[in-house]
């Protein structure tokens, strides 16, 4: 089929040149570890972003940080690498690359637009916990907390849509603010590890029957961790076409995504126990406000470690306004973001002064049925392409969309009550989602459901750096 046939987001497309592209520590790496660095992130790692007591302390230090590692290396593996390589063979972003597993027809909804609706659930979050470290400063009440929510996500939908360039010229150092928190609060909090135990702990939080089994512990930190990352995986491939080779994409990965999440979500996980440890009180957000005041023996200091908290997550909400904008106004293009953007924008303060928005398990356990299959069919259909793209594929790919819905109902299985068996627990459903998305693509892919590859000029459908890392 002929160029003509193409939608113009795709025939249009230009791959990223060679020479705008830069080591993997001037891009990928840093972006990737603010991703991480974020307090929403790591300040829900020791309680795996339920409310099980314990969390993931509850069979002891050892077997939470091996749970975290587990899950930080699944991130890299599964769920970055090969968007990553999309991105850097092809320098061309994720809305254009995704046609190979969805279709031209089906891609304008998957995963672009999914990618900007998912933003707003994002800016909800950003919006809730932001201002639950902010409302110590105005009283604490919850209509304080509901009153800077409404603001807080208005605020940086607004700049996200007009003016985002002024944040990014700061956003780049503001992940330094987190990053020094956590060191002062793991060396307050570090003689209370040697005395940390795991029973009490449970205990502590109202468990009766011993908390997670070592099973349950990796289960919990894979769902945590691999749904809060599952689109960040998936927009690899927006990373990746600023990336030179292959090694950059990897070691982008390996430090940006690996590193910093054993980091980050690591210190938090140390820092709650050392606290049990010290103080015997059982306390499993290591970003609360009132938790760092008695850490650091000041009340007042927790509240400014709760501003400086919440000023290093501003940059983050308004990224999640502008990805979801331009998601609109490439699927979108004749409504006015405006309109796109203050609905978006009303939906996050909805989820954010409901209070459903601070439910970070459910949350990720979302993000990682929506996200998973996606990137489980893409390392499919990239590796049956021979390690490339494929290019463009008529219409709706049937192959990608049957995978994606049924990788979606297993992954969110654990928040839906099903008729007559009511809820399935689905262990860390995130990766489940990703094993059956991948696992359905390559079964109907074989079978012959993969619509046909369009044809597009071969400096766009190679990309400059395809044919050099093959």
């Amino acid at each position: 089929m002929s160029n003509g046939a193409l939608p113009d987001y795709v025939s249009m497309a230009k791959p990223n040149p060679a020479a705008n592209r830069a080591p993997w520590y001037k891009n990928t790496a840093p972006t990737y570890a603010g991703i991480f660095l974020w307090f929403v992130f790591w300040s829900q790692a020791p309680s795996g972003g339920g409310g099980e007591p314990g969390g993931v302390l509850s069979q002891g230090i050892g077997v939470a940080l091996i749970g975290l590692v587990v899950a930080a290396f699944l991130c890299h593996a599964l769920f970055y690498v090969v968007p990553g390589l999309l991105g850097m063979k092809t320098g061309l972003p994720l809305y254009v690359v995704g046609t190979s597993t969805y279709g031209v027809q089906g891609g304008f909804l998957m995963p672009g637009f999914l990618m900007g609706v998912l933003q707003f659930g994002w800016l909800g979050v950003n919006a809730y916990f932001a201002s639950l470290a902010l409302a110590p400063l105005f009283g604490g009440s919850a209509a304080a907390a509901k009153v800077i929510a409404v603001i807080w996500a208005a605020v940086a939908a607004f700049v996200g849509l007009k003016g985002i360039q002024y944040v990014a010229k700061v956003a780049t150092f503001l992940p330094l603010i987190p990053l020094v928190i956590l060191i002062i609060m793991l060396f307050k909090t570090l003689g209370g590890i040697g005395d940390f135990d795991a029973d009490a702990l449970v205990a502590a939080g109202g468990g009766t029957s011993g908390g997670l089994s070592f099973m349950g512990v990796m289960a919990l930190s894979i769902a945590f961790v691999v749904g809060f990352f599952a689109t960040a995986g998936a927009a690899g491939v927006d990373f990746g076409m600023n990336n030179k080779d292959e090694k950059d994409v990897q070691m982008g990965g390996l430090i940006g995504i690996a590193l910093a999440t054993i980091v980050a979500a690591g210190a938090a996980i140390l820092i709650a126990a050392g606290a049990f440890g010290k103080t015997g009180t059982y306390a499993m957000n290591p970003a609360d406000p009132g938790f760092m005041g008695e850490i650091m023996g000041s009340p007042g200091a927790g509240k400014t470690m709760g501003l400086l908290l919440a000023i290093a997550a501003f940059p983050p909400a308004c990224f999640s306004s502008f990805i979801a904008a331009n998601s609109f106004k490439t699927t979108l293009p004749k409504v006015n973001p405006f309109i796109s953007v203050g609905l978006g924008a009303a939906v996050s303060i909805l989820l954010a002064v409901t209070g459903w928005a601070g439910k970070a398990g459910d949350v990720f356990t979302v993000i990682g049925a929506s996200f998973g299959p996606v990137c489980g069919a893409m390392m499919v259909d990239y590796i049956l392409a021979g390690r490339r793209w494929a290019g463009p594929r008529a219409g709706w790919n049937i192959a990608g969309w049957v995978s994606w819905v049924v990788g979606f109902i297993v992954g969110m299985m654990p928040l839906v009550n099903m008729p007559l068996i009511g809820k399935v627990d689905v262990p860390a459903a995130p990766l489940m989602a990703f094993i059956v998305g991948a696992v359905l693509y390559f079964i109907l892919a074989k079978a012959g459901l993969e619509s046909k590859v369009l044809q597009m000029s071969a400096a766009t459908a190679e990309g400059p750096a395809d044919e050099k890392s093959d």
